[in-house]
């Protein structure tokens, strides 16, 4: 019914066929947020049985408070006999198998692939157990992070005699590590991946950033209702996160709260902003432990197990993506870059540093979505200019909104088949 519903007030934008795309949501935010009517999911598997294993506490000295996140955590579940292994990076603030990364890891072990899932780097227990600076968003830093994890996890799920060849792919920031990783391989040539696929990329993080902070604009009232506005999310996220023992914090539970009951037009794009607000104010007060920075925590209050976090969370989620930028990523990093900008930075991060790689390596895909509420404006074409042929752009689904899109779903097993 809830699906009968949406088809009716989202038809499918006139001018399109039978034959054509017919993903229904036509409404980009709602898309986001409700993700994929499920009669027209893709069919999978309703337990995954992924295994999950620990790495081996890194060397670096944790933050007290941080203790639950020392070790990192993955996901992973091999086929009975040779395959390829796919290694999946979750988007902004996700965990190694919720959200979005569980349909995909299910999807590919169900076609037959050994499947890993990776943790986000900005996520806090990657940046507590497997970041080396404490500081994420850097790329070439995280790339490097990420490719030293998969390294580990490779070692320590053993059986290499069964791994036929190694893939990658990633989605929304995940897919931009994906695309420095694949860089960074081709010049380390540990796993040689066969294929990578980079699904919803952004091309500039700080576009994207700033475009999501100023979402926050159409909270009903404007930023001076934001309490009240961000209490009536959290009380939503509190009921979705108790019905469910398996969901890990990430934008996909805020999306997950809302999903049956969206808010009006207005406030879609306001809740997409909370939703990326809660991940970036969870990474930038654990960065600021990590580091000891003093941007949140005052420098000289350490915090232990038992001190209360409520008040630096209050602090936190006040704390937009462009201000970690300015007032923390940009001066920690200030010093190793005394030929750089504070502007010129920015593109260091972005597909654009990345670009003539990315233009001649046969190997790597992208899938993309033309309304994606993440993009500024004529961002899109960087993909079809510099992809080519490899460049898969459809014309509605929002932010992955139409990942679970059956149709979605095949194109993009499709492809590693």
């Amino acid at each position: 019914m809830r699906f009968l519903f949406i088809a009716l007030l989202f038809v499918a934008a006139p001018g399109l066929c039978a034959n054509d795309y017919a993903f229904p949501i036509n409404n980009p935010f709602l898309a986001t947020v409700v993700g994929t009517p499920e009669p027209l999911r893709a069919e999978l598997p309703d337990k995954a049985r992924l295994k999950i294993r620990r790495l081996s506490r890194a060397d670096w000295e944790m933050p007290e408070a941080m203790w639950f996140s020392e070790r990192l955590e993955y996901s992973y579940r091999m086929q009975r006999g040779p395959a390829p292994m796919i290694f999946l990076i979750a988007g902004t603030g996700g965990f190694h198998n919720t959200g979005k990364n569980l349909p995909l890891l299910k999807a590919f072990f169900q076609a037959g692939f050994h499947v890993v899932g990776i943790t986000s780097p900005t996520h806090s227990q990657f940046v507590v157990a497997a970041s080396t600076t404490g500081v994420p968003g850097h790329q070439k830093n995280d790339a490097e992070d990420i490719y030293r994890v998969m390294q580990q996890i490779r070692d320590d799920i053993g059986q290499q005699d069964r791994v036929t060849g190694y893939h990658m792919a990633g989605y929304s920031l995940g897919a931009t590590n994906a695309g420095f990783v694949a860089e960074l391989d081709s010049r380390k040539k540990v796993f040689n991946f066969d294929r990578v696929l980079m699904i919803n990329p952004p091309v500039s993080i700080y576009s994207s950033i700033s475009k999501l902070d100023r979402m926050l604009q159409n909270i009903p009232g404007g930023m001076d209702n934001f309490g009240l506005f961000f209490n009536n999310v959290v009380q939503a996220i509190t009921g979705a996160y108790k019905q469910s023992s398996t969901v890990e914090f990430s934008p996909d539970l805020v999306f997950e709260a809302f999903k049956d009951n969206p808010p009006t037009t207005e406030e879609l794009g306001a809740l997409i902003g909370i939703a990326f607000r809660l991940a970036s104010s969870a990474l930038i007060f654990t960065a600021d432990q990590r580091t000891d920075f003093g941007f949140i925590k005052p420098s000289n209050v350490h915090l232990t197990r038992n001190t209360s976090l409520g008040e630096f969370g209050q602090v936190a989620v006040r704390v937009g993506f462009t201000d970690y930028y300015h007032e923390f990523f940009w001066p920690f990093y200030e010093p190793q870059y005394p030929d750089e900008s504070r502007d010129s930075f920015v593109r260091l991060h972005s597909l654009y540093a990345i670009e003539d790689y990315l233009k001649g390596a046969q190997n790597i895909a992208v899938f993309h979505n033309r309304d994606d509420v993440i993009l500024a404006a004529g961002e899109i074409d960087f993909f079809p200019e510099v992809f080519g042929d490899r460049a898969t752009i459809f014309p509605n689904g929002g932010h992955l909104g139409n990942l679970e899109y059956s149709y979605n779903m095949a194109k993009i097993v499709g492809y590693f088949k």
